[in-house]
C-alpha cells in the first residue's frame, strides 16, 4: 500500500487530495484538509495519473484507517509485500480472487 500526494497545479486552482493505492488500484482518497479518508466500495482499477504529477506522502493514511474504520482491515498477500483491504461490513475484498469470484481466502482469515 502506499499513499501519494497530488502536486499537479491546475489552472483555476483546484485542490489536490492524497490517493491511498493497493498496487495500481486506488482503494481510498484522502480530502484535501480532511483528516478522515474516504474508502471505495470497489477499488478503482488502474488509477490513471497520466497528465498529473505525484510525490509519495509522508503520512501514515493506515493507522487512520484502522483507527476511524475498525470494520476495514489490511492482511498480506500470498506475495510478500502484497496487501488486500478487506471491509468486515460490506464482507468483501480487494484481491483480484474476490473480484473474480465473489469471495476469498482474506474474508475468512479475518
Amino acid at each position: 500500500m502506499e499513499a501519494l500526494l497530488e502536486t499537479t497545479v491546475w489552472d483555476g486552482g483546484a485542490v489536490n487530495h492524497t490517493y491511498l493505492l493497493d498496487g495500481s488500484n486506488l482503494v481510498a482518497y484522502l480530502q484535501h484538509g480532511k483528516t478522515v479518508p474516504f474508502y471505495f466500495k470497489n477499488p478503482i482499477k488502474q488509477f490513471n495519473k497520466r497528465g498529473r504529477t505525484f510525490i509519495r506522502a509522508s503520512i501514515t493514511p493506515f493507522n487512520v484507517k484502522q483507527e476511524v474504520q475498525d470494520h476495514i482491515k489490511i492482511v498480506a498477500g500470498s506475495k510478500p509485500g502484497v496487501t488486500y483491504t478487506v471491509n468486515l461490513e460490506d464482507k468483501s475484498c480487494s484481491c483480484p480472487g474476490y473480484t473474480f469470484r465473489g469471495t476469498c481466502k482474506h474474508l475468512d482469515a479475518v
